[in-house]
This record gives structure tokens, sequence and C-alpha cells, in this order.
């Protein structure tokens, strides 16, 4: 699946579930650059109620604001240190990035965001992640068009909608890069979720040699897959009832068998997309305690 295509389908599914109005859900899909009659084919099951879309108790607006003062974790233990931004030079200009880490980390995480962007969510993550002993980074993929803080969520998702896929493999290999500058000798890994989770897909199909692990929750697979050039052990995580990108788990899993890759893939029964996002409308919180740790145990396996 193309991660445009996905972004289309995001924004209906959304709109199907009641998170988006349809009058929203029509200007974010002409963003995309969809055509009026395709958009309206594509939203075909969005009721006609135009009420502001609200997701996870706060306004979209509020989804894109700056990093919150703290961080906490639901699911993790101990304290976890505060993520703060950063700013580093990639191949495509300056990046921006959430990060955090402890004094000695025994291991690097390159965190990738869901399509609405580096959220406040991602800060609390990388923090989290952090507490867990990571060196934990989230690069905000929308550096490029001033970050995840200056642009609505239409506008975001139509930023890396028109990203060349390119250009999204080189700002996350910047930030692989600057993973090894901040952790040096150290083993990496990579969690991405919904967008995130297809990115690290398309990472581990451009050969991104040096992750060790590899995790993409609900993410769609490339088609065709060919993860070959990849050495990475691999946890893919579903949520039983996200049918959409649910139908690109055998292609994945065929790849994976045929590149001779560690893998295994899990479905949360009950659990739908975005399942771990505790910021979102789509929580569950037992399935995402369960993938949480199930995704510790396997960065302890395979970045040890």
């Amino acid at each position: 699946m193309a991660l445009e295509t996905y972004l289309a389908e995001e924004i209906a599914q959304d709109c199907a579930d009641g998170l988006l109005s349809r009058r929203e859900a029509l200007r974010r899909l002409a963003l995309l650059g969809l055509s009026l009659p395709a958009a309206g084919t594509l939203l075909a099951a969005c009721s006609d109620d135009d009420t502001p879309a609200v997701v996870g108790g706060a306004s979209s607006a509020a989804a894109s604001t700056a990093p919150p003062s703290g961080t906490g974790s639901s699911t993790g233990a101990g304290a976890a240190p505060t993520a703060e931004t950063i700013r580093f030079p990639g191949t495509s200009g300056e990046l921006i990035a959430a990060f955090a880490a402890p004094a000695t980390p025994s291991a690097a995480l390159l965190l990738i965001h869901e399509n609405r962007g580096l959220t406040p969510h991602f800060f609390d993550l990388s923090g989290r992640f952090a507490g867990e002993g990571y060196a934990a980074m989230c690069v905000d993929l929308v550096s490029a068009e001033g970050g995840t803080a200056n642009l609505d969520e239409g506008a975001l998702q139509s930023a890396l909608g028109g990203a060349s896929p390119d250009r999204l493999i080189a700002d996350l290999g910047s930030g692989i890069d600057e993973l090894e500058r901040r952790a040096p000798g150290k083993k990496i890994g990579a969690v991405g979720f919904c967008f995130g989770g297809g990115m690290v897909w398309n990472l581990l199909q451009a050969g991104e040699t040096r992750l060790a692990a590899a995790i993409p929750f609900y993410g769609p697979a490339p088609d065709p897959a060919d993860f070959t050039k990849s050495n990475a052990a691999v946890l893919g995580i579903y949520g039983e009832l996200d049918a959409r990108v649910n139908a690109s788990r055998d292609r994945a899993e065929a790849a994976l068998t045929a590149a001779g890759l560690t893998h295994e893939l899990r479905t949360f029964a009950g659990a739908d997309h975005a399942f771990f996002n505790d910021t979102g409308a789509r929580y569950n919180a037992a399935a995402a305690t369960e993938a949480y740790q199930l995704v510790l145990d396997w960065l302890s396996e395979h970045l040890s």
C-alpha cells in the first residue's frame, strides 16, 4: 500500500468512526490532491454531521501543540525522563526531534510518529523508553515544512503525503546517524505507529542494515514487500478490528519468511487501529499494556 493512499484511507476511516466531520475530511482529502468526486466516494461511509472533531478528549489543534512540561508512563516502571526538543542537520536540511536518554543507555531507539506528527504523545513515549534504559528519538517528518507545531493536521497530512519516500527514508536515516552520535556503539531499534509503522516496513525494504530490531505497530506493509536487504528482528503488532491494515499482514509475513528474518506477528483481540495511543479515541488499555511489555521483551532480547 502506497503511504499516500494510506493517508487518504486513514482520513476516511477517522470520518467513518466519527473522529472527523465530513467537511473536515473533505478539506484534508483535497489537500492531499483528491478531487471532490474521488473524495466523496472515499467518504461514502461518513455521516453528514459537521460537528467539530474531537480526538482522545482534545481537539486536533491541541494535538499539535508543544511538548508537555513533564512526561509520565501508564505502562512503564518508575519515573520517566522528560524528552526535550533537539535540532540537528539531516540530508534534507535541519531536523527537529524529541529526544530523551538515561545517563548510560543500554541501546538506542528510533521512534516514528503517526500521521498527526510529533505530538506530545511522542515526547511522552520518548521519555517512557528512556526510563526503560534507551536513548530514544522521534524525528519530526515535517521538519522541512516548519515542524508539527506550526501546521494544522490537514496541512501536516498533506505534507507527509507530498514528501517523497526517499526524503522520508533519508530523514529517518539522519535520525539514526544522530542516535549513533549520542549513543555510540549501541545497537539500534525502530518502533513506529500507524503511518510510522508503515515507515518501519519501508526502512526494512530500503535495506537500513543498522537496525537490529524493528517493531511496526499496525503499519501497512509495502506492496510488493521485499525485506531481503534487512537483518532486523521484526515484531509486527496488529489490532484485531483493524481490517484495513490487517489486509497487508499476510504479505508482510510472507516477505519476512522469504528474507529469513527472525520475526513474530501478534494480533491483539478486541483492539482497533491505534490502540496503543493513550491520547486517542481508540486506546485500549489492556492491549496497550500487554503490547508494551511485549515490546520491552523483544528489545531486551534483540538489542542486548
